[in-house]
């Protein structure tokens, strides 16, 4: 571990970690979890942006969300959940999200934005995949 790492989780910015984990992977894992309670919604919605095989699509990306989500918030395979979480974010941002395609440009754009910033954080937590994390499992294979 760096000396960029170990520094970021001493004391109180531990417990702010685990506080972002939680935060944050909880939100997505229920989000998966909404896949799987409106799979025909969502499903008639990938379909009406393109996407093939929209119904293992939104049941593919609510598995990705729901076990990424709990990876990151419990501090388990911390790469490759939050690299699920990524995957999910850059195919589904631009495909489902393309506010330059939609009537409704302002809702699309803010879906996109929201989406971004959630890679983003995904990325962070992949960043940070390969570092033990305070309060945590931390298992996982890298």
């Amino acid at each position: 571990m760096s000396l960029l790492q170990a520094a970021a989780f001493d004391g109180a910015a531990g417990i702010i970690f685990l506080a972002a984990r939680l935060l944050f992977g909880l939100v997505l894992a229920f989000m998966g979890l909404n896949h799987f309670q409106s799979v025909e919604s969502l499903s008639g919605y990938a379909a009406a942006k393109n996407i093939p095989a929209p119904t293992f699509g939104v049941i593919a990306s609510g598995v990705m969300l729901i076990l990424g989500g709990l990876g990151i918030a419990a501090g388990a395979f911390p790469v490759l959940a939050a690299g699920a979480i990524a995957v999910f974010f850059v195919v589904s941002t631009p495909t489902i999200h393309d506010f330059w395609n939609a009537e409704d440009t302002q809702g699309e754009m803010t879906h996109f934005l929201k989406n971004a910033a959630l890679l983003g954080g995904s990325l962070a937590f992949l960043a940070l995949g390969g570092a033990d994390w305070p309060l945590a499992l931390n298992v996982g294979l890298f």
